[in-house]
């Protein structure tokens, strides 16, 4: 198999520097590291991740592979790699496949290659992965223990796999770990978001209307860091306990229809296809931007916009100027692409901690249990999940609480009332 595929083995020592800046910033993987270095958990076990390639990931991987394993990393987006961490990898002997600006046949080849380890887990982070193996890849199917989904939108379309029987393996959704989505997806999606917006435009926030699509947990997140910078925050919303959550945030919620005419700047966070579309665009303002923080460009309908300008040419990096029939100009950031891996650094390291904990975790209960295990999609084990919020307290100083023993009889009786 191909030992790499990368942009330039020469950015190795910039990229090794970076992942030791942020090693200290991820104290519950080194926890884990450190034990996983001891016991060997993995030893024999063959894992090939698709994520994005960041300095985040590259401790992941190195937890990974100081716990034993062999493992091939490819990119989760075409735009997402920072490709000083790639070369670093690549340098430290990680079988690396990734590299910034592929186009759409390298990426599915880059991950093809990284399935040629014949890996036993597979960390996946949007699904493609997955759906390779099933499509492209079935006779990796014999050896497959299972794999850890990182996102919503690869959750779910694992759920649509499982639920018509065509899933081969089980998989943890470690998105729906509470030390995962009420952290990484709120306050990492948040921040990041908001950095990578103001990264591609330098956009001053106070007094704009920004128009959130999606209120799951990174559309909580976004909407917050919004306003917090002054924003007037105007939230899109399909579900309607989700709606009134917003509502009762203190934001205004109503139809893409309607929102499309009053804000300036759009960011999406659905998961979902084309919920900013062609009918939406011929309401917008003059100068209206939109950004995407879901996982697939498919979220702003990039077709819809090309067939109703009359051009469209960059202005700058990660920003594209659509001219409009009657003068407007639309500004797509990042080619619709996932703005805060695109244009920013993605999440901040003390988040990924704990999404990254949970996922060397996981790893290992793949390799201990998948016996036990049907061909369906679980939740993280609520003592993994735990687990990783007792280490991320503890390196934190906090001490918390415990139950007396009369708190945990009362707790767990029924004759005890008024």
């Amino acid at each position: 198999m191909r030992e790499m595929r990368i942009k330039d083995l020469n950015l190795a020592d910039a990229g090794k520097k970076r992942i030791e800046w942020v090693k200290w910033r991820m104290p519950v993987l080194n926890l884990i590291r450190e034990r996983y270095e001891r016991e060997k958990p993995l030893k024999g076990v063959n894992v090939t991740a698709c994520l994005h390639v960041t300095v985040e990931t590259a401790n992941l991987i190195l937890t990974l592979r100081a716990g034993g394993a062999e493992v091939a990393l490819a990119a989760a987006n075409p735009l997402s790699t920072q490709d000083d961490i790639a070369a670093a990898l690549a340098s430290s002997g990680i079988r690396t496949y990734a590299f910034r600006g592929q186009r759409e046949d390298e990426y599915y080849q880059c991950i093809d290659e990284a399935l040629d380890l014949q890996p036993h887990v597979v960390l996946d982070d949007g699904g493609d992965t997955v759906t390779w193996i099933h499509t492209k890849r079935q006779e990796l199917l014999r050896t497959m223990m299972g794999a850890c989904e990182e996102t919503t939108t690869g959750v779910i379309r694992h759920h649509a796999r499982a639920k018509e029987n065509k899933l081969g393996f089980p998989i943890i959704s470690v998105n729906d770990a509470e030390t995962k989505m009420m952290f990484d997806n709120r306050y990492g999606t948040g921040q990041s978001t908001v950095h990578g917006i103001m990264n591609a435009t330098n956009l001053l926030f106070a007094g704009r209307v920004a128009v959130v699509v999606g209120y799951g947990w990174c559309g909580r997140g976004v909407a917050l860091r919004a306003r917090g910078l002054g924003a007037s925050v105007v939230v899109v919303e399909v579900n309607p306990r989700k709606a009134l959550e917003a509502v009762m945030d203190g934001y205004r919620v109503m139809p893409m229809r309607d929102a499309a005419r009053i804000g300036d700047l759009f960011i999406t966070a659905t998961g979902d296809i084309s919920v900013i579309r062609g009918e939406h665009f011929e309401l917008m303002k003059d100068g209206a931007i939109l950004a995407n923080t879901g996982h697939f460009n498919v979220e702003i309908n990039i077709k819809d916009l090309e067939e109703r300008a009359v051009e469209h040419a960059e202005v700058k990096e990660n920003v594209v100027e659509y001219r409009m029939k009657d003068g407007r100009k639309l500004y797509l950031l990042s080619e619709g692409r996932i703005v805060n891996l695109t244009a920013a650094y993605g999440h901040p390291p003390e988040v990924m901690d704990m999404s990254f904990a949970n996922q060397a975790l996981c790893v290992r209960y793949i390799v201990e249990h998948h016996e036990e295990l049907r061909n369906e999609v679980y939740r993280v084990p609520k003592e993994i999940d735990e687990e990783v919020a007792r280490l991320k307290l503890r390196t934190l100083g906090v001490e918390i609480e415990e139950l007396t023993e009369e708190q945990k009889r009362y707790l767990g009786s029924w004759e005890l009332g008024t």
